[in-house]
């Protein structure tokens, strides 16, 4: 599969400190690509390079087969990009933006094609200060997508936006991806990464320390599994701690939760406890590990892991 990006051995440094560490990655044409880290970790000097509007002190990065350093116009063409925050005059109306920032491209997207795309018909007569904070992230994006890139960066799509609005931005993000566009997202949402990437690179330090598919990651670095059911009177926590391959346990009143490295000893324990002491193990439910897990893991170890 062509590659949309290829970093070979970038590094960029502010002062004495390193930002983006000796990095080597690729992103694939059409895919869904996560990039997660906590904060400082060279999330944002990694995209704006990629953008072109930083520049590596060495090493190459090549975007749909161009050269940064060298062709950063061409490729400022080709790219979108829906930044944390995107600053629109108040009284401008949504038809009035999408106008003006058309008539930056020479072949921008259809303008009611956008519209219809985003469900933002009946939106383009609105001033832009009357529009909620889930409205106004589509605008934002459609002002991304108005020269019809073959490559979407999305920094922290979901920030801000209610559980509704957030669900739609993935169900966009989603047709996008159909539309074989491909996405680049940030984003501090592990559910997010985990729901929408295809791949994820996890971030520290300026370094990558690991990078996979959500379900190899949490596979291979997960490590523990959850079991959850309801509380009885009669339970003993001590006896539930310890039951095999259990590692901790949750208690929320009505509910208690093992999180086991050994699912089936701990599950054949339970049961046998459930009858020794005489309740019954209800509303079970059995949960894989997350990307959560993996964030946590990975950025406390705060080195590369190979998966």
């Amino acid at each position: 599969m062509q590659n949309a990006v290829e970093l070979r051995q970038v590094y960029k440094q502010y002062g004495s400190h390193p930002a983006v560490h000796d990095m080597t990655l690729h992103i694939r044409m059409g895919e869904v690509f996560g990039i997660v880290g906590p904060n400082g970790a060279g999330k944002t000097t990694l995209i704006e390079m990629i953008e072109g509007l930083r520049t590596a002190d060495s090493g190459d990065i090549i975007v749909l087969g161009l050269d940064v350093r060298k062709q950063a116009k061409a490729i400022k063409q080709r790219i979108g990009v829906l930044l944390q925050s995107t600053s629109i005059p108040d009284k401008a109306r949504v038809g009035e933006v999408l106008a003006l920032f058309s008539s930056f491209y020479p072949s921008p997207m259809d303008r009611g094609q956008l519209s219809r795309f985003l469900n933002l018909e009946d939106k383009m007569n609105e001033a832009v200060k009357s529009l909620s904070s889930g409205w106004k992230q589509r605008v934002s994006l459609a002002l991304a997508l108005i020269n019809n890139p073959d490559i979407v960066f999305l920094d922290e799509p979901s920030m801000g936006l209610d559980p509704n609005a957030r669900k739609e931005m993935w169900a966009m993000i989603h047709r996008m991806k159909e539309e074989g566009r491909t996405i680049v997202v940030t984003t501090h949402y592990m559910e997010e990464a985990q729901t929408l990437c295809d791949r994820v690179a996890v971030i520290n330090q300026g370094r990558l320390i690991a990078v996979d598919t959500p379900r190899k990651l949490i596979a291979t670095l997960g490590g523990t599994k959850r079991i959850s059911f309801k509380a009885a009177n009669q339970m003993s926590k001590e006896a539930l701690e310890a039951l095999t391959g259990v590692v901790s346990l949750e208690w929320g009143g009505d509910y208690a939760g093992l999180n086991s490295n050994d699912m089936d000893q701990t599950l054949k324990g339970l049961f046998q406890l459930a009858a020794d002491e005489g309740w019954t193990v209800s509303e079970l439910r059995l949960e894989d590990g997350s990307m959560n897990e993996v964030f946590t893991q990975l950025t406390d170890q705060g080195k590369k892991v190979s998966v």
